[in-house]
This record gives C-alpha cells, structure tokens and sequence, in this order.
C-alpha cells in the first residue's frame, strides 16, 4: 500500500495506490497530514481499501507532491553512516547529530531543485525519512520506538557546503534549508510493510552513479533514533526524521557539486524514485 498525493503544488489531493491501482483518499481524509496518521489513518485506509470503499482514478500524468503534507518538523541526523562520517574528515560520531530544516522546504520528488545565488557547492544526500503518527516521550529503550512510526519515506536531504561549513560557524541549518531544499516521496509506506535496517539506497547525477549502499550500515537504527530525540525534542505527529546519507556525495572531493541543468535521481527499495534539475533561482 502507497500513500500519496497528487495535483498541484498547494492543493494536493490524498490518494493510495495498491497492485497498481490508486484510489481517492478524500472519503477519509482531506489531506495526508499528522492528525490523519496520529487518528489510525493508515489503519483505516486499509479498512476502506478491503471494504472497497475508495473510488478509483486516474492519476496518470498529474503532479506527485511530497507524500506528508506540512509537516511539523523536518529532524535531520548527520553522519549516521561511518563511510560517510570518513569522506567528511570526522569519526563516527557517539551520538547523534541532530539539526533542522525548515518544513516549509519540503517539495514533490520530482520537482525542480532551485540553486540559490552565488551557491558553489550545492549537494545531494539520498536518506530514509522516518514519518511519525505519535509522540514519544522519554523512551526507555529503543524497542519501544517504532511503534510511534507512521511509515517511510524517500528524501534528498539537499546541502550547501559552504554555507553549512564554511559560514555557519557550527550552524548546519544554514546550509540546508534553502527554498526545494528536501524532495520527498514520491510515496509514503506504511510501518509495517517496511523494514528500516536493510533497504538498498543510491543516487545519481546526470545519470551517473554517486551513492550506492544500505541502511544496515547506519551508525544509529531508526529505533535508536527516535529512542535518542525522544530525550531531547517533542516528536509530533506527521514530523519527518531523515536518518543520514551513505558515502558518495560531493564533499567526499571525488564528485563536482550540483550545477544548473544536473539532473538528481534517487531511488531506495520499497520507497520509489525521484528525479529533480537543478534550474537558476
């Protein structure tokens, strides 16, 4: 079952897709957002499916939007896997690298990636989105985390490396939260058809291969994660966690950064595929 949500960008219409036929989610729900998940609204969407409840269209051509809509949080991890963490000059760390990105840069995952001015080292990360449907609190252990999970989805965690580096002085978020900043979906998977510890993620530019790697390989588990933020944040419903990008991205040295005209994919198992280009602000 695929959540997602179609048509264009700021009136997005919820719909699901299953065996390959997609279904109006307007019956249940006016959009795909957190008090729909935090009110079982995955569980009733399977409820209606089987009960054949959903009208069925057509959504052949349309727009894709991000599969969450407005998001309270976009909650980022840095370093989260150690040959990523090697690229970047620095050790796995022994916690969790928390920052932010402003939910207001969250964009379908097809839709053009704006460069902002005088950017030189604008950069790609392919990342596991964690969707929450509940709020964790202080969690004793991180058994207990996956329950508070809506479902997953795909993200390009987008980064300006000079701004994020060289003029933050410490301050990640300055280098990631610039307009279509974070490309998400193009679908959002329900928890329990998803497992979070072995998915194949890649990206590419121009159609060239940058990161190719797994899940497996996360310094902290999305169990972890969330047991970890649940110390430090509150967690709202339809709050989005990106977990961390694999090794392969521009500020390894081994790759040029984005330019005007670069096409970005993605693609993680399970989760689809995006494709943006990059176009002048």
């Amino acid at each position: 079952m695929e959540l997602f949500r179609h048509g264009p960008a700021g009136s997005e219409r919820p719909a699901v897709r299953e065996e390959g036929r997609a279904y109006d989610l307007t019956p249940l729900t006016a959009d795909i957002d957190g008090p729909f998940l935090a009110d079982d609204g995955i569980e009733r969407t399977a409820a209606a499916l089987a009960a054949g409840e959903l009208p069925e269209i057509d959504t052949t051509g349309r727009r894709i939007g991000p599969p969450i809509a407005r998001p309270p949080a976009v909650v980022c991890i840095g370093m989260n896997y150690a040959a990523h963490a090697a690229e970047s000059g620095a050790a796995p760390p022994p916690y969790p690298i928390v920052f932010l990105k402003h939910p207001g840069c969250v964009v379908g995952p097809d839709d053009d990636v704006i460069l902002p001015p005088n950017s030189a080292k604008t950069d790609w990360e392919v990342e596991l989105a964690v969707v929450m449907k509940g709020t964790p609190r202080y969690l004793n252990d991180p058994s207990e985390a996956l329950g508070y999970v809506a479902g997953y989805a795909l993200s390009n965690d987008l980064s300006e490396r000079a701004f994020q580096l060289e003029e933050s002085g410490g301050q990640w978020s300055k280098g990631k939260c610039a307009e279509t900043f974070n490309p998400l979906g193009p679908v959002l998977r329900p928890a329990s058809e998803i497992d979070p510890t072995a998915l194949r993620l890649r990206s590419w530019v121009n159609g060239e291969v940058r990161q190719d790697s797994s899940t497996a390989d996360m310094v902290f588990s999305v169990a972890e994660i969330i047991h970890h933020l649940s110390h430090y944040m509150l967690l709202m419903p339809g709050d989005v966690i990106s977990t961390g990008t694999p090794e392969g991205v521009a500020l390894s040295g081994r790759f040029p950064y984005l330019k005007v005209g670069d096409v970005v994919t993605m693609e993680i198992d399970g989760l689809g595929r995006q494709e943006q280009v990059i176009v002048a602000c």
